[in-house]
């Protein structure tokens, strides 16, 4: 009974030893060095401040900016509560709040169908990413308060324009924040507007 105590407790320090200690430092390690960008968030900077995440959604609300998907995670976009609302399609709440964003975007429409993911949320609530219908649908406004043409605007798009991974994997799509902090450089607002 003794010799299997001893064991117990030789195994139990040296797994914790290994398991706990040696190899989460040797995969931090690792990661640090190999994907040392993606370890730590892919940060974006500007002007020496962190701005955010490329692949955590974030609020943009001011005119000239290209607006993100909405979230239902928190209070929006918290990646402590990360999550859909789980509103199913003939939940009352949902078409209450999808009927409301139709009609605010309908003075932006100009007859034009809403891109169904600029009234839906993601199954993570923190998307960081809008289809390219989304951002079409957007341009008119965003070259008005930036004061470019609608083509320069769609040039901008097209460069920020991510296609499918390994040709077949998710769909067409555009990263919010890398495409507001590019337009910030190369067009920035004429007026201030909020972010």
């Amino acid at each position: 009974m003794k010799k299997n105590l001893i064991t117990s407790v030789l195994m139990t320090v040296v797994t914790t030893l290994l398991l706990g200690l040696a190899y989460p430092l040797l995969v931090t390690g690792l990661a640090q060095l190999f994907f040392h960008d993606k370890a730590n968030g892919q940060i974006l900077t500007a002007n020496g401040q962190n701005i955010g995440s490329r692949i955590i959604g974030q609020p943009f609300t001011g005119p000239g900016y290209f607006h993100s998907r909405p979230s239902a995670a928190g209070n929006g976009y918290d990646a402590a509560n990360s999550g859909g609302t789980n509103f199913g399609p003939t939940n009352q709440k949902l078409i209450d709040r999808v009927n409301q964003d139709v009609s605010a975007l309908q003075p932006e429409a100009n007859g034009k169908a809403v891109p169904v993911d600029m009234i839906t949320t993601s199954a993570s609530g923190l998307d960081p990413h809008i289809t390219p219908a989304n951002a079409e649908f957007q341009i008119a406004r965003v070259a008005r308060e930036r004061g470019i043409s609608e083509v320069q605007l769609r040039d901008v798009v097209a460069r920020h324009t991510e296609g499918r991974q390994l040709g077949a994997l998710g769909e067409v799509r555009v990263n919010v924040l890398e495409l507001n902090l590019d337009l910030d450089q190369m067009h920035p607002l004429q007026k201030r507007a909020s972010r």
